[in-house]
């Protein structure tokens, strides 16, 4: 296992596995590199690297697909685990274990380092001179409401204290070379941090890194507790502390061997419209909010930088891999804490974050005695649609250990074949709602409330599989593997 503490010794390694594929000739800034990167996620292909994107200044590049599915079909998982410091071979369940079991080791925190040390400053530009026009920040898709200069960034804000410091993805879309607009949600963490800068009528400084360590980016996306520093979580899945740098014009640390750091002040009125944007349910997008303007005021970067970019949509990208197996750690984590004998949680690629399986040992009748079926899948939905993850996921199946929750084919034959067609399921009324998932109706987007299931699937007694493991004794399979 090896932890890559900058992108660029990330997308060496990648190369040297043959996951990396080198566009050499000039794309297009429009539509060229994300549609490229678009299709790379559809055929599964290596991750596309631009070398040379038109009307922008030689030598910056642009990177898409950090943490989808490798090309390499022994590894599906290979550049979410790589990222994360775990090995290329990591299974996705292997990979939610070691995102929960981080949540329970003490945080180390980041180490300052002097600016001379910190490859993100190389290069400096302030006033009129920072602009976004400098950098190959394409459109994600032609309905977007226009270019996303953030989608696999970190955005770094705190609160007026200093004591609760956020690192966190959310979408921003560039308006001109000095402004941005951002998505913020006010039950979100930088929308909980947004308002209490509100509630004092200041400004809130930010910063948007693009390109840090592979392991900042993973984390920035996927759930941890309010009020726990990603930086410290990072740290323990790192086994040792992130090098930060303080900001050239704000008060805040950032990853010091970022590629490009973008720095200012959020206003605090919701001032600018932003969207529509093509999200991870794989729709494009077909409405804006107004959102709060990020004022672009300073930037810095590295030599020959480059900004990497998430293209979501129809499965499989980022969103379905590294922050479902975020949502299904956090979901592990909980029901674990509530003392429930979970075995595994999961969340399948191709449901695009609609569906949690929730894996439950053939003995947990004995672990949980006195608890029915429809008791469990109450109390699991009780504990999971109270968390401010779940909110994201519509429909929780609590299944079997009797087959592979990370293989769809299997997936769908069992939810097929276990799924009663009325009955064996709670329903929970009023949960909250946002836009994101797709399986709602426009009057429950307005109310911020729906409907969230969890569906029982467990078999009261097992029954044995109509396939080459279980139907056929095991002398004849060893000799049918012997002779294969």
């Amino acid at each position: 296992m090896k932890y890559y503490d900058d992108l660029r010794s990330f997308i060496d390694a990648l190369d040297a596995m043959g996951d990396i594929m080198h566009v050499t000739r000039e794309v297009d800034c429009d539509f060229e590199p994300s549609a490229i990167t678009r299709r790379s996620y559809e055929i599964q292909s290596p991750a596309p690297l631009f070398h040379h994107i038109t009307g922008v200044e030689s030598g910056f590049r642009l990177f898409g697909a950090p943490a989808s599915l490798s090309s390499r079909s022994d590894m599906p998982y290979a550049r979410v685990a790589m990222s994360l410091g775990l090995a290329p071979e990591s299974t996705g369940l292997e990979i939610v274990e070691a995102l929960s079991a981080a949540r329970h080791k003490p945080g180390i925190p980041p180490v300052r380092v002097e600016s001379s040390a910190a490859p993100c400053q190389q290069n400096i530009l302030r006033g009129e001179q920072a602009t976004l026009d400098r950098f190959p920040i394409p459109f994600a898709h032609d309905k977007d409401g226009g270019r996303y200069a953030n989608t696999w960034g970190t955005l770094i804000v705190k609160t007026p204290d200093g004591k609760w410091v956020n690192w966190s993805i959310a979408r921003v879309m560039k308006v001109d070379g000095k402004r941005m607009v951002g998505l913020i949600v006010p039950s979100q963490h930088i929308g909980q941090i947004w308002a209490e800068w509100v509630k004092i009528g200041e400004p809130m400084p930010y910063a948007l890194v693009q390109g840090p360590a592979p392991a900042i980016s993973c984390v920035s996306g996927i759930p941890i507790p309010a009020h726990a520093d990603e930086a410290d979580y990072i740290g323990t899945l790192a086994g040792a502390p992130v090098e930060v740098v303080k900001a050239v014009s704000i008060d805040l640390d950032v990853p010091a061997t970022a590629e490009i750091v973008i720095e200012g002040h959020v206003s605090i009125t919701r001032d600018c419209q932003e969207g529509p944007y093509g999200e991870y349910g794989g729709y494009l997008g077909s409405g804006s909010s107004a959102q709060p303007t990020f004022h672009v005021e300073t930037i810095t970067y590295r030599d020959d930088p480059i900004w990497p970019m998430s293209i979501t949509g129809r499965p499989t990208d980022e969103s379905h891999t590294l922050w479902a197996m975020g949502l299904a750690a956090d979901a592990l984590t909980y029901l674990r804490e509530a003392e429930l004998p979970v075995k595994a949680a999961w969340i399948p690629e191709d449901s695009t974050v609609h569906w949690l399986l929730i894996v439950m040992p053939e003995n947990w009748r004995e672990l949980l005695p006195g608890m029915s079926s429809e008791e469990l899948s109450q109390r699991i939905g009780e504990v999971l649609f109270k968390t401010s993850a779940m909110m994201f996921i519509p429909k929780v199946y609590v299944v079997d250990d009797d087959f592979d929750p990370t293989n769809l084919r299997e997936v769908v034959w069992v939810l097929s074949t276990r799924v009663h067609p009325v009955g064996r399921r709670a329903v929970f009324e009023d949960q909250r709602v946002i836009r994101l998932p797709q399986c709602y109706e426009e009057e429950e987007y307005v109310a911020g409330k729906g409907a969230k299931v969890v569906f029982d699937t467990r078999q009261t007694t097992r029954h044995l599989h109509a396939s080459f493991e279980q139907g056929y004794p095991q002398e004849v399979r060893q000799r049918i593997l012997d002779n294969w």
